[in-house]
C-alpha cells in the first residue's frame, strides 16, 4: 500500500479535492433550492441533469482524450466546472440551474476518465487491487469532507459556492506538477447489452435497479433534509451517514462476497436496504438518530452492492469479456441514474418529504425480488470458482471500472495457473 501511495500521491491528493467540491456543491444546491422556493420536482430535474451529463461525459472523454490529450481536457473541464459553480448563486433559476447540472456532470466525468487513467498506469498487476482499495477510500472521504464544509458559511450567502470552485480549480494543480507522464489511453472493446443480458440477467437488471436507488440518495437527500426542516448542520450529517454507511461495510462485505452464493447476499442487501428506508419513512421523522440509522444503512448497502453486482457477472464471462462488459454496466447503471432523482422528486411532490423513502424502498424491494426469482432460473456456481470481489462505487467511470476488470481478470488467470491442491 505504501507503494502505491508513494507512486500516486499526487493524483490521489487531486481526487480528493475533487470529490470534496463535488460532494459539498450537490449537497449546497438541495439546500439553496429550498430557501430560493424550488419545488421537489423542479430539484429532481436538477440533480438527474448531473446523471445524464455523467453519463454522456463519460462515453465521451475517451473521444476527447485522443484527440487532445490528458492535460488539457482536464484542465479545460476542470475550469468549465468552477465557472459553473460560481454562477449558481448568480442565476437562481431551476432551468438554468439544471443546464449547469449537466455541464458540470460531463465536466466531472471527463476529469473523473482523465483521472482514472492515470491512476491505472500507476498501478501494476501486483498492486491493482491496493489502488482499487485506496481510491474508494479517497472517494468516500472526500464526500464525507464535502458535508462537513456545509456549515462553514450560510447556504444563502456565496461563499458556499466559491470553495467547491476553489477545490475544483486547485486539484489538477498537483496532479500536473507531478512527475508521473500522461498515460497512453485505449478503451475495451464493449459487449451489447443483448450479450451482457443473456450472460448475467441479474447483472444487468440489478445495476440499473442500483443506479435509481443510488442517484435518489445522492442528489435527494439534501432535498428531502431541507423539506423536512433540518438544520443545515442536520443536513450535513444526514449526508454524511449515507457515506460513512459505503465506508464501513465495503470491504467486510467484499471479504464475505468471495466464500458464499452471491445472489443470497444481493438479495439480503437489498432487503436490507428495504428495510433502511421503511425505518426512515414511518420513523425518521421522529427521531434524528432513527433518520441516521436509515441514512447509514442505505449507503452501507448501496454502495458494496455495485461493486458486488460487477463480481457476480464476471462469474458467468470468460476473463477476454470482463473488461468489454464495464461499459455496458456502467451505462445502465447511469441510464437508471438519470430515472431515481425524477420518479423520487414526483413522488415527494406527491406525498410530502416522505416519498424520497418510499422511492429508495421501492427500487430496493424490486431488485430484491429479482434476484429471488433469478435464484429460481440457474443453479449458482460453486464459490471456489468465482472470481474476486473488487471495491468500487456508483462515482466511478467506466476507466475505473474497467481498472477492477483487470484485477479480476489477473486474479482468474493466476487460479488458473496456480489451482489450489485437490482442485
Amino acid at each position: 500500500m505504501l507503494s502505491v501511495l508513494n507512486s500516486a500521491w499526487a493524483l490521489l491528493l487531486g481526487l480528493l479535492l475533487l470529490m470534496i467540491g463535488n460532494g459539498l456543491q450537490g449537497t449546497l444546491l438541495g439546500v439553496r433550492g429550498e430557501i430560493e422556493g424550488f419545488s421537489a420536482f423542479e430539484m429532481s430535474i436538477v440533480m438527474a441533469a448531473y446523471f445524464g451529463g455523467f453519463l454522456g461525459g463519460s462515453r465521451m472523454a475517451p473521444g476527447m482524450i485522443a484527440r487532445v490529450g490528458h492535460v488539457r481536457v482536464f484542465s479545460a473541464l476542470a475550469s468549465m466546472v468552477s465557472a459553473v459553480v460560481i454562477l449558481f448563486p448568480v442565476i437562481t433559476d431551476p432551468w438554468a440551474w439544471s443546464i449547469g447540472r449537466l455541464i458540470i456532470g460531463f465536466c466531472f466525468s471527463g476529469v473523473y476518465v482523465t483521472a482514472e487513467s492515470w491512476l491505472n498506469n500507476t498501478s501494476t498487476n501486483e498492486t491493482r487491487g491496493q489502488t482499487l482499495a485506496i481510491y474508494v477510500l479517497v472517494q468516500m472521504i472526500g464526500l464525507i469532507l464535502g458535508q462537513a464544509l456545509l456549515v462553514v458559511a450560510d447556504p444563502s450567502g456565496f461563499v458556499l459556492f466559491v470553495i467547491p470552485a476553489v477545490l475544483v480549480s486547485i486539484s489538477f494543480a498537483p496532479i500536473l506538477l507531478s512527475v508521473s507522464p500522461a498515460p497512453a489511453f485505449g478503451t475495451a472493446k464493449r459487449m451489447t447489452l443483448g450479450d451482457l443480458y443473456r450472460a448475467s440477467p441479474l447483472g444487468l437488471v440489478g445495476m440499473l435497479l442500483l443506479g435509481t436507488v443510488f442517484s435518489a440518495q445522492f442528489g435527494m437527500s439534501a432535498v428531502y433534509g431541507a423539506e423536512s426542516g433540518l438544520s443545515v448542520r442536520q443536513i450535513s450529517v444526514f449526508v454524511s451517514a449515507f457515506f460513512v454507511g459505503a465506508l464501513v461495510l465495503q470491504y467486510p462485505l467484499g471479504w464475505l462476497s468471495d466464500r458464499m452464493d452471491r445472489r443470497v447476499l444481493i438479495l439480503a442487501l437489498a432487503a436490507l436496504g428495504t428495510g433502511g428506508a421503511v425505518l426512515g419513512l414511518l420513523l425518521g421523522g421522529v427521531r434524528t438518530e432513527l433518520l441516521l440509522a436509515a441514512a447509514f444503512t442505505i449507503g452501507a448497502v448501496a454502495n458494496p452492492l455495485y461493486s458486488l453486482l460487477i463480481a457476480y457477472t464476471n462469474d458467468f464471462l470468460e476473463p477476454d469479456d470482463m473488461a468489454a462488459a464495464s461499459s455496458g454496466l456502467v451505462f445502465v447503471n447511469g441510464v437508471g441514474a438519470i430515472v431515481g432523482p425524477l420518479v423520487a422528486g414526483w413522488v415527494m411532490q406527491v406525498i410530502g418529504p416522505a416519498g424520497f423513502f418510499a422511492t429508495i424502498a421501492g427500487f430496493f424491494a424490486a431488485l430484491s425480488a429479482y434476484a429471488a426469482w433469478r435464484m429460481t432460473r440457474r443453479p449458482a456456481p460453486a464459490a471456489e470458482e468465482t472470481g474476486s470481489y473488487a471495491p468500487l462505487g456508483p462515482t466511478v467511470t467506466p476507466v475505473a471500472v474497467e481498472l477492477a476488470q483487470e484485477y479480476a481478470i489477473d486474479t482468474a488467470l493466476e487460479e488458473q495457473d496456480n489451482p489450489e491442491p485437490g482442485a
